[in-house]
């Protein structure tokens, strides 16, 4: 017996097909999570790395990473040095800046009053990309790793300019090794490239200096090619950069550090890129291709909203 097809019928089909084709279309696709580190401390340095205080100038510490994708980072860690038996509710404070490398936001050609700018942190920083506890961008937990914790080699402020760049550090000190665990709000949206990540901690009445990590990087750190060494500058020195083992403490071969931090989030590998006219819109499909829907991917990548998820992506756009 031959059935006859409708109109109704062919109406009915097409709209379930419609609907399944919609679901299909926010089904997740690939939803990768990122992590980084550069492994545990290793005893050997600790350089300042925090804001202005009493008669210590600004000072800032740099360590390098790479994103091979699209990343949204919505958590780090970072381990230093405080002074022993300072209460962790001394720590006042935290900021985080991601700078480009040399030249990139730079003046070119350099002041020459440092060895070398290759392979530096650039002068200035991406303000994107800037997370600051005490503006409410980012909230910030510390515990105590080690009381007792010994370093080798300190600098703290021995920042000098060329030619009298080789200070060879400060010497050993001991103090309480924490680890500060920071989520970012609204995370760091970047596209792939080379980065550098520079914390500041301000402590109350005491100095933040970051810890030192194995250089080349070791388990359980994550190893990649073109790891680039610390580097340190304090205000005087701005926008300048030195290399903590090779300019200050020097030495024949001069020792070469990583710093302590780890980085969290999830990669986007089909967003857009960054200043093209389609990069918010391709951006976003790709998320709720990636996420299974827009809300998902902003509970996943750590927005409070999908109106936070729009305007952080648009911010990554540049628009």
């Amino acid at each position: 017996m031959t059935r006859k097809i409708t109109a109704a019928a062919i109406h009915r089909y097409l709209l379930a097909a419609t609907l399944a084709g919609a679901v299909a279309t926010v089904t997740p696709v690939r939803a990768d999570s990122f992590t980084f580190s550069t492994g545990n401390a290793d005893g050997r340095l600790a350089s300042l790395s925090q804001p202005a205080r009493a008669l210590k100038l600004e000072t800032e510490t740099a360590d390098d990473f790479i994103l091979t994708e699209t990343t949204s980072i919505k958590g780090a860690t970072i381990t230093g040095l405080i002074p022993a038996g300072t209460p962790l509710s001394s720590i006042k404070n935290v900021e985080i800046e991601i700078y480009h490398v040399f030249p990139t936001d730079s003046v070119t050609p350099p002041s020459n009053r440092v060895p070398t700018r290759m392979n530096s942190p650039a002068d200035v920083e991406i303000d994107s990309a800037t997370r600051d506890g005490s503006r409410g961008t980012l909230a910030f937990r510390a515990s105590l790793l080690k009381s007792g914790f010994s370093v080798q080699n300190t600098v703290v402020t021995g920042i000098k300019a060329a030619p009298a760049n080789v200070t060879h550090g400060e010497g050993p000190a001991t103090g309480d090794a924490v680890e500060i665990s920071i989520s970012f709000d609204p995370p760091i949206v970047l596209p792939s490239d080379h980065y550098f990540f520079r914390p500041e901690v301000e402590v109350i009445d005491g100095d933040f200096l970051y810890l030192s990590a194995p250089r080349p990087i070791v388990s359980p750190g994550t190893p990649f090619l073109g790891d680039l060494q610390a580097w340190i500058r304090n205000i005087d020195l701005k926008p300048d950069w030195l290399r903590i083992g090779t300019d200050i403490i020097g030495g024949s071969p001069a020792p070469t550090f990583n710093m302590t931090f780890a980085l969290s989030g999830e990669t986007i590998p089909d967003a857009g890129t960054p200043g093209k006219a389609n990069c918010h819109g391709k951006t976003i499909s790709a998320l709720a291709r990636q996420f299974g829907g827009i809300s998902a991917a902003a509970t996943t990548l750590g927005f409070s909203s999908v109106a936070e998820l729009q305007g952080g992506m648009k911010t990554f756009c540049g628009e």
